[in-house]
This record gives C-alpha cells, sequence and structure tokens, in this order.
C-alpha cells in the first residue's frame, strides 16, 4: 500500500522546518505611508500572507492598533499572532537578524 502524496509532501515540509501552519500577520497603515509600503514590500517578497487594517488619523482602527500596540501611535503597527512587533523599522530588524523567520516558524534558508 503506497503513502498519500499529501501525507508525504506533509511530511517534507515539516522535516525542512516548516511549522504546520502560519501564523496570522495584522498591518495597520494608512495611505501614502512610505513605511507602511516598506513593511508590506518585506512581508510580501516573502510570500507572506497578511490583513492590513487602513487605519488613518483619527479612526476607531487607529484607535486600536494603539491600544494593541501598548500606546504606539505610528503606523505601520504589525503583530503576529496578536502579539506586537513594532513598526517598519522593527519588522527590517527582526529581518536582518532571522528573528522574523524563528517568529513565523520558517526554516533557515527557506522562502
Amino acid at each position: 500500500m503506497g503513502a498519500r502524496p499529501y501525507l508525504l509532501s506533509r511530511i517534507a515540509l515539516m522535516a525542512a522546518g516548516w511549522d504546520q501552519r502560519m501564523p496570522e500577520i495584522e498591518i495597520y497603515t494608512q495611505p501614502r505611508c512610505a513605511y507602511c509600503l516598506a513593511a508590506r514590500r518585506l512581508l510580501t517578497a516573502k510570500g507572506l500572507a497578511f490583513r492590513e487594517i487602513d487605519a488613518p488619523h483619527g479612526s476607531p482602527e487607529r484607535a486600536e492598533a494603539i491600544h494593541r500596540s501598548g500606546g504606539r501611535t505610528t503606523v505601520p503597527q504589525i503583530f503576529i499572532d496578536g502579539e506586537p512587533v513594532g513598526g517598519a523599522d522593527e519588522l527590517a530588524m527582526l529581518e536582518r537578524s532571522g528573528e522574523l523567520d524563528r517568529r513565523l516558524g520558517i526554516a533557515a534558508g527557506q522562502p
């Protein structure tokens, strides 16, 4: 009896260091924000799915971002599985150090 292709591919992914699920990524942004664009580009370049939340000044979404981030008033504000990461600079720093991949459950050398 042969193994199921689905099972083999899942085992191969796990052996390669991929977690069984990808964390939820949320990013609060506003229009014409260069830092928001940089964060979106980094996440997109890594092939990551994320939920973008439009949060212009004075909006309920911006108030939510400020509350969730512990008082940070700038955008973008990025969250991985509900945990605040910070903004574009912090995201880039995590990427350079390899910590972003660790938080996402991506093994070194994986896309």
